[in-house]
């Protein structure tokens, strides 16, 4: 009898460490397998995430006074005109662009969108400082003036912001 509970308590032993030593080694791939998911997801998100700062940074750039006014501008238009014109232009590329919060950092979005609403409010001021027959001409240079006179330019600052996070991703 002595010997049966012998055996058996060494059985109980055995057959404890064997159980502990196996959920270890299972708990271990477990979370391996985890990481391996996890760095897959990585690999294949990665270029998703570059993508969405290369289109960001392009509609930045394309917003930028310089490069809009030339864009957008025609002969013949009005102050009026051009000012509704930008802005609408603004606007549609930056709701293109909408989804593209998903891969870059809130800061980095905030930023770009207090450059979006900080050119709108330029533009419609240098449309305010102008008389009603001003021409199309005439509220360019003075969206010019008055971007031109920014310490702080916040297309500059995005720019700069966006850059920094795509290095760090690196």
């Amino acid at each position: 009898m002595l010997s049966i509970i012998g055996c058996s308590l060494t059985a109980l032993i055995i057959g404890a460490v064997v159980y502990f030593l196996v959920k270890a080694f299972l708990d271990k791939e477990n979370k391996n397998r985890q990481l391996e998911v996890i760095s897959n997801g990585k690999k294949q998100i990665l270029p998703v995430r570059l993508q969405a700062y290369e289109r960001i940074v392009l509609f930045l750039e394309r917003i930028s006074p310089e490069n809009m006014i030339l864009r957008v501008s025609k002969p013949g238009m009005d102050a009026f005109q051009l000012q509704t014109e930008l802005i609408s232009t603004i606007r549609l590329e930056f709701e293109h662009n909408l989804s593209q919060q998903l891969y870059i950092s809130s800061t980095g979005w905030d930023l770009v969108k207090t450059a979006k609403e900080d050119l709108i409010s330029t533009i419609n001021s240098a449309a305010s400082q102008l008389g009603q027959n001003a021409d199309s001409a005439q509220l360019a240079g003075k969206i010019f003036e008055l971007y031109g006179k920014k310490k702080n330019n916040p297309i500059n600052i995005a720019l700069e912001h966006l850059k920094d996070e795509v290095r760090k991703l690196f």
